[in-house]
């Protein structure tokens, strides 16, 4: 990404097809689908405050090293190949975005692109067979009500979304059987497994959590609320 070091600012709603364009950019073989892993570690990075820019570098970092290489086994087929790369980058990071004076970026969606968004979702709860989920869409009632207030800070505004779908994730994990957490947890355990040794305990236990969201709201049937996933 061309720009300064708080450049990332402007693509802050834009992070998962920044990285996602990124990573197929550096992998250099067409179009390639993340993995349901590969989502959750963006997720992990961007919950984790993870700059645009550091996670950019990273993946630079992790394919110019494998290219290095003298004998290439397998293609990098995971966002997680690039985990420790990215981490190193952001802590070569640390302090620089904060110390850059705040920017004022443009509004990434209109605002009627977010209420529609917004008023899809809350249909999809009111509708939901599950009456748990019908408070957290009065919840989201109340935001749209106050759409145009909320739409001047947009970052605070997805804080509240962020929360609402914990919320929901929460719901649907108190719904879950034994044998459901089970099938999930194993699930999670085969994908990871080859790319344990290049994260931290941290790392992980934060990735495993954003997986194991991401299925339980998938399973439920619930619509995302966070603007991140407005395209």
């Amino acid at each position: 990404m061309n720009g300064s070091e708080s450049d990332w600012r402007l693509n802050y709603f834009n992070y998962f097809t920044e990285v996602e364009e990124h990573f197929q950019k550096a992998r250099g073989t067409g179009l390639f689908l993340l993995s349901p892993l590969d989502w959750a570690l963006v997720e992990s990075w961007k919950n984790a405050g993870i700059p645009l820019e550091a996670v950019l570098r990273g993946i630079d970092a992790a394919f110019e090293k494998w290219r290095s290489r003298q004998s290439k086994f397998r293609q990098i087929n995971s966002l997680a190949y690039c985990a420790q790369a990215v981490m190193e980058e952001a802590e070569a990071m640390a302090g620089l975005v904060e110390a850059q004076p705040p920017r004022q970026a443009p509004a990434p969606f209109s605002l009627e692109e977010i209420r529609s968004y917004l008023e899809a979702g809350r249909k999809a709860l009111r509708e939901h067979p599950d009456p748990a989920y019908h408070a957290v869409a009065e919840a989201l009632e109340r935001i749209l009500a106050e759409l145009e207030s909320h739409y001047q800070d947009l970052e605070q505004l997805e804080q509240r979304l962020t929360a609402l779908e914990e919320k929901m994730a929460a719901i649907a994990r108190a719904a879950q059987t034994e044998q459901e957490l089970f099938e999930a947890r194993r699930r999670l355990e085969a994908e990871l497994r080859p790319w344990r040794s290049k994260m931290t305990a941290a790392q992980l236990a934060l990735l495993e959590k954003q997986y194991l969201d991401r299925r339980l709201l998938e399973a439920a049937g619930l619509p995302r609320l966070s603007l991140f996933y407005l395209r």
